[in-house]
């Protein structure tokens, strides 16, 4: 099957690669379309949504780089980065004419600023071509994680029960189970029926060779579960963990902020997780612990704004098998 994407057109068989503009802007997506010589899904692979995430849209440029037509069953449609404007003007996770955070704006506005009308082209052309979405993250440029993989949750049952297998596949320590329809891409293109995740590997603004060869086999191993590969699936070196009741703490006030855990350490119910300063040390906002529990991610930089995000984190869910107990002393 013939995919068409504004300029690009790949034949089956074929590798196309270009830039994509985005109608009513000045932006110019980096798009390749690689569609593979049999029959299979077509998965949409994103990277810099969020621009200053840069192992994710460095994976994305490997993958684009690396993957061929012959490998491929079905179709991969890669954008390498989304938010083009933000990535050249460096800007953190925003879009560069309007300051809009893309990731929670979808499903846009063609009317719109040049944000909603990048979120509107985004769901109107390419999320009605995929079959799934692989959408790929990394803390910001001030912020630490642990490596983890969101699924969608709030869209059908057997949307979001093939969203959470292919979650099941990225070689990761945790999944989390998001339950928003809006805002967010992977979420919007859920309630439109497409199975996707969230992979959240990396940050500081930083990459290294280490992290693109792991981010890239997390994401084979997602396309091996969807048979888009025709290799053998890679088995984790641990079983992954569901994270669930996540817990999202913004600042209540600018300061300084003074983290007391590490992205995915684990902790017990009151401990004191990180303290907000002034510029003479008094503490002003002390986030402390609701439940036994590991930090997902944090503000890695000593500043810290108001109503900006400073520390997610969520307990591990009872299986019978994995609780915090063992953290217990």
């Amino acid at each position: 099957m013939e995919i068409v994407i504004d300029n690009l057109v790949a034949k089956k068989g074929t590798k196309v690669s270009g830039y994509v503009a985005v109608p009513k802007t000045e932006l110019k997506m980096p798009v390749t379309i690689i569609n593979g010589q049999s029959a299979g899904k077509t998965v949409l692979i994103t990277g810099g949504v969020h621009n200053a995430e840069y192992t994710g849209i460095e994976t994305a440029i490997r993958l684009a780089q690396e993957m061929t037509p012959e490998t491929v069953a079905g179709c991969l449609i890669i954008i390498h980065p989304v938010n083009i404007s933000g990535f050249e003007n460096r800007t953190m996770s925003v879009v560069a004419e309007d300051g809009k955070n893309l990731n929670r704006i979808f499903p846009g506005d063609r009317d719109g600023t040049t944000g909603d009308k990048l979120a509107a082209f985004l769901t109107e052309v390419f999320f009605k071509k995929a079959d799934r979405f692989i959408d790929l993250h990394a803390g910001d440029g001030y912020e630490s994680l642990t490596p983890y993989v969101y699924y969608v949750g709030a869209a059908k049952e057997e949307v979001v029960s093939e969203a959470e297998a292919m979650a099941a596949a990225v070689l990761v320590p945790y999944r989390v189970k998001s339950y928003l329809a809006t805002s967010g891409a992977y979420n919007y293109a859920g309630s439109m029926g497409i199975p996707g995740i969230l992979i959240e590997r990396g940050g500081e603004a930083r990459w290294s060779e280490d992290e693109i060869k792991k981010y890239q086999e997390d994401v084979k191993n997602v396309l091996r579960y969807l048979k888009v590969l025709d290799e053998p699936m890679q088995s984790p070196a641990c079983k992954q963990l569901e994270v669930v009741d996540a817990v999202y703490e913004e600042a209540e006030i600018t300061g300084c902020w003074y983290p007391n855990k590490k992205a995915g350490e684990p902790f017990l119910k009151g401990e004191n997780l990180g303290m907000i300063k002034d510029y003479f040390g008094k503490v002003l906002q002390t986030c402390i612990a609701k439940y036994d529990g590991i930090v997902l991610y944090q503000v890695s930089s000593l500043t810290i704004l108001k109503k900006s995000p400073m520390i997610a984190y969520g307990k591990i869910k009872n299986d019978g098998h994995h609780t915090n107990e063992k953290y217990k002393k």
